[in-house]
């Protein structure tokens, strides 16, 4: 973003409460966390149920904010300090919608192509594949961690400069019309489905309806022009492109399939001869658009195979030949709660899978551990997944049955539903006195003291809420 306060002022609708000494000073950046503030930022104060923006003015223009965007007047104290600072501060009806009205506006000065991409699971992990691999031959701005919501998708569109070549935005949502909102302002002309899973199945009530959320992304592509990229081996795909009409929209539409099938198969990206070493890290023959090469990745799991082809699929639409591609997935590395593996100094392995679950990805996890080459014990710590209403029961009787074909010595679980996940692996065979139940961390990490030695290997995963980076935490300390 590179605005002055004249054109802030205009774009929100807003009303100068303190001129800036140099009207002509941009803008450059944005942040809503005083804390966070560089030299030369917009301040954004948001109110809050807890921590009200507006108190931190001062803060944010003391770290160098050149323009502060405010829906109450502060007093006049902040006002002679803004006015000492040399700053701009501008009253808004409202703050939070004025950061999409600057997103909006800001759009129209960038260049390059908007790609957006979300999907059940795989969103971040994918986004950052994308993001490295058009990194290769691009300049690339893509969404930080995994800031897909209301703040953080108009804070991606902010963070791009006009001559950034490609941007890259991950969008999360929780019901019918939220992608669209997003989209209304983002204008992607690209778009990018993971799959279509159970992941919000509780507000939306059946994934066929998730199909219908997940497909307003490629609705919002421009007609003639813009490319949808799909999973060929999702069996919602034919919905999704039912529903946005991509096909007499004359949406160019790329399919990809990581599904290891190593048979013949009309994607446009895909793999074959997929193998697993030792560490659960897949190697593949990748060929896209008629090109091929060998990939190994990093990453762990055979789902990660259908995430990289997601994002080959992008680099060769955007003219990237099959070497670049594999060479810049091989590079790419796990994030921190995403199947990040820890050598503990006790010895003993930790798989950090912790930021967040569903049935889909629970299932993947409990895989990629299954494969990994361990010299003493498998352990599972495993918590509740959220959002499924009246799934819930369902799902985590499905996680239980998963677990106990997953050649795992111990299984760990926390939480109250994650009771349903012990309950049926035990009536799926695995021996009672390896299920494990506790309803707190430290109860985890008692169970995990009198488990754990050198050789062993522990797997933790739940949804964001459990708080299980703690026990993460704990293991490695």
């Amino acid at each position: 973003m590179r605005l002055n306060s004249k054109q802030i002022c205009e774009y929100t609708g807003g009303r100068v409460l303190v001129n800036p000494i140099d009207a002509s000073k941009l803008a450059c950046g944005v942040a809503w966390d005083s804390r966070a503030v560089s030299p030369g930022d917009l301040y954004v104060a948001l109110p809050g149920e807890n921590v009200d923006g507006h108190a931190f003015v001062p803060q944010a223009l003391r770290a160098g904010a050149v323009v502060v965007l405010v829906q109450e007047a502060p007093d006049e104290a902040t006002c002679l300090l803004a006015r000492e600072m040399g700053a701009a501060v501008i009253e808004v009806s409202n703050t939070f919608s004025a950061i999409i009205d600057l997103a909006r506006a800001w759009r129209g000065y960038l260049r390059g192509h908007v790609v957006g991409l979300t999907g059940s699971t795989g969103k971040t992990t994918t986004k950052n594949l994308v993001r490295d691999v058009l990194s290769a031959s691009f300049s690339v701005v893509a969404t930080q961690a995994n800031q897909n919501n209301e703040l953080g998708v108009p804070k991606t569109l902010l963070s791009a400069d006009p001559e950034t070549e490609v941007v890259v935005v991950e969008m999360g949502m929780r019901g019918l019309g939220q992608i669209a909102d997003l989209c209304d302002f983002v204008k992607p002309d690209m778009g990018l489905i993971t799959n279509i899973g159970e992941s919000h199945i509780e507000l939306l009530g059946s994934r066929e309806n998730i199909a219908r959320a997940k497909a307003e992304l490629i609705e919002a592509l421009p007609d003639g022009y813009g490319c949808a990229f799909v999973n060929s081996s999702d069996a919602y795909t034919p919905l999704v492109l039912e529903c946005s009409k991509a096909i007499e929209r004359s949406v160019g539409i790329w399919f990809y399939d990581g599904s290891a099938r190593d048979v013949d198969t009309a994607a446009d990206a895909y793999a074959t001869d997929v193998e697993l070493d030792s560490e659960g890290r897949p190697g593949f023959v990748l060929h896209v658009a008629g090109d091929e090469a060998v990939c190994k990745l990093n990453l762990r799991g055979l789902h990660n195979v259908q995430n990289a082809t997601a994002a080959a699929s992008v680099g060769a639409r955007l003219g990237m030949d099959a070497a670049t591609i594999a060479s810049a997935l091989a590079s790419a590395q796990p994030e921190a709660g995403r199947q990040h593996v820890i050598q503990a100094r006790a010895g003993f392995t930790i798989v950090d899978d912790a930021y967040n679950a569903n049935p889909d990805s629970m299932r993947a996890s409990l895989a990629m551990f299954s494969s990994l080459a361990v010299q003493g014990k498998r352990v599972a710590v495993l918590g509740d997944m959220g959002e499924l209403g009246d799934y819930a029961v369902a799902c985590h009787e499905g996680i239980g049955r998963a677990a106990a074909a997953s050649n795992l010595d111990y299984l760990v679980c926390t939480g109250e539903l994650s009771a349903h996940i012990a309950r049926a692996a035990r009536e799926a065979g695995m021996d009672a006195d390896t299920v494990l139940e506790t309803d707190s961390i430290p109860g985890v990490l008692g169970e995990l003291d009198n488990l754990l030695e050198p050789g062993d290997a522990v797997l933790v995963k739940a949804s964001h809420f459990m708080g299980l980076e703690r026990v993460v935490g704990g293991l490695v300390n």
